[in-house]
């Protein structure tokens, strides 16, 4: 059986016109005359969202909170009291409520924050199935995710990995392209052998043609040993070209020779050496633009683009972000030494609005930071860089069949009680922390909870 909202409140008027207004919009409610009730109603119903009076005739909402809380950590609880002090928001907090709607309240109001508690609530259970997921791929490939562009680059590296033809593998920078080309190699018959990347965009111009095709000693100033040359020392396997896009127009030519005759000559040699190597391109360019304003050789272009690959941004890969996320989490915590486990549902949220300009190298440097500068078990909004935070936009949360969108204010509300608890209440200290000022912290908790601001 299940149960999408439970409303606890011992006066039967009240709670019969909370579950007859949400019923009406929609949802399955129903209601307990006491807290001892609702805890039996949570072990034995699916419930998505618990809403309780904060004064209960006999066991208090706060204990309700704390109790809940034991039997499903996830479980959003809203509480409403006519009493609307500070300490009771903290109270509340930190006994694992997530939100706090003082009386007298709109039902509008109250179904708004239904609303959010619900996505939470989906939020949290996709990051579980996220995590599972996570674990299953890591042990099998390279490519994390369960978005379908994922999926589609993980049939498709499959499909051409015993292939010898050359690949170019295009997209933005940071968004993944060297894990796909060991995707392709760990999945041919290649795989034992060698996999070699260098970004030639990386490497001095002057230097260039020896680190890729070798030289010998004596070839140029500084030489003083021979060197076989990466080409070479990716014999039988794979070699991987980051930002082809970059390669003057000199070395191309060489580079096209090699790929058509199998052979390479190091700088200041007279023969040429054997090399059974495929080649993996990638660029973030668009080589066809570059062919058209002649700064990239025709020839070379359709000789690497012989399967064409494009890798997708961040942006584009959904929760992706989250899996990737919370797998970067934990290795960046092991590494630091730090028990940081996961991240609050509104550092989620914020993590899903963000643009990812940078992508997955982005999103590794953010939450790399997050772990070093976090306080608490959970990544708080705090945490993130302070561009994330200070733009951050509405976020798309699938409820149902809809495309909902969750109000910036409702993030900005989340992160500053938590900002509060975190302060013990000191609205000075948190207004520091936020880095606003105190009087427009104290007229946005006016604006939530009328008389609060002006508590001690």
């Amino acid at each position: 059986m299940s149960t999408e909202v439970l409303v606890v409140e011992d006066d039967r008027a009240m709670r019969e016109w909370i579950v007859e207004d949400l019923n009406e919009r929609g949802w399955n409610t129903v209601g307990a005359a006491s807290a001892t009730e609702a805890v039996n109603l949570v072990r034995s119903l699916q419930v998505q969202v618990l809403i309780t009076d904060m004064n209960l005739a006999i066991e208090s909402g706060i204990w309700l909170c704390r109790t809940v809380h034991q039997i499903d950590p996830d479980l959003p609880v809203i509480v409403i009291t006519a009493f609307g002090s500070m300490e009771a928001v903290i109270e509340a907090i930190r006994s694992g409520a997530y939100d706090f709607l003082p009386k007298p309240f709109r039902a509008e109001q109250l179904a708004l924050v239904v609303e959010r508690a619900a996505r939470l609530r989906n939020l949290k259970q996709e990051v579980a199935t996220l995590r599972q997921g996570l674990l299953r791929q890591s042990q099998r490939s390279h490519l994390d995710g369960i978005s379908p562009a994922m999926s589609h680059l993980r049939d498709y590296a499959s499909l051409i990995a015993n292939s010898d033809a050359p690949v170019l593998l295009t997209g933005e920078s940071g968004s993944g392209k060297e894990q796909v080309a060991r995707e392709i190699h760990d999945l041919s018959r290649r795989a034992r052998k060698p996999f070699v990347a260098e970004n030639v965009a990386a490497v001095p111009a002057t230097l260039l043609e020896s680190t890729l095709f070798g030289h010998v000693r004596g070839a140029f100033t500084g030489a003083s040993a021979a060197r076989e040359g990466l080409f070479r020392a990716a014999d039988g396997g794979t070699f991987l070209l980051d930002e082809i896009g970059e390669l003057a127009l000199d070395l191309q030519a060489k580079l096209l020779r090699v790929l058509e005759d199998g052979r390479v000559r190091p700088v200041g040699d007279d023969q040429d050496y054997p090399v059974q190597v495929r080649v993996i391109a990638a660029t973030h360019r668009d080589l066809a633009e570059c062919v058209a304003n002649g700064t990239f050789r025709a020839d070379l272009y359709y000789r690497l683009a012989v399967l064409e690959l494009y890798v997708p941004p961040l942006r584009e890969r959904g929760r992706d972000i989250l899996l990737l996320a919370q797998k970067f989490l934990l290795e960046e915590a092991e590494a630091a030494g730090k028990d940081v486990q996961g991240f609050h549902h509104t550092t989620a949220s914020l993590l899903l609005a963000w643009r990812w300009p940078g992508n997955v190298r982005e999103l590794r440097n953010t939450v790399q930071r997050a772990v070093v500068v976090a306080r608490q078990s959970l990544v708080m909004p705090g945490d993130l860089p302070p561009r994330m935070t200070a733009d951050a936009a509405p976020v798309p949360v699938l409820s149902g069949n809809a495309t909902t969108i969750l109000p910036l204010d409702a993030v900005e509300r989340q992160h500053i009680l938590h900002a509060l608890e975190h302060c013990g209440g000191n609205k000075a200290e948190a207004a520091r922390m936020l880095g606003i000022g105190r009087k427009t912290l104290y007229r946005k908790l006016e604006a939530w909870f009328p008389g609060i601001a002006d508590d001690p």
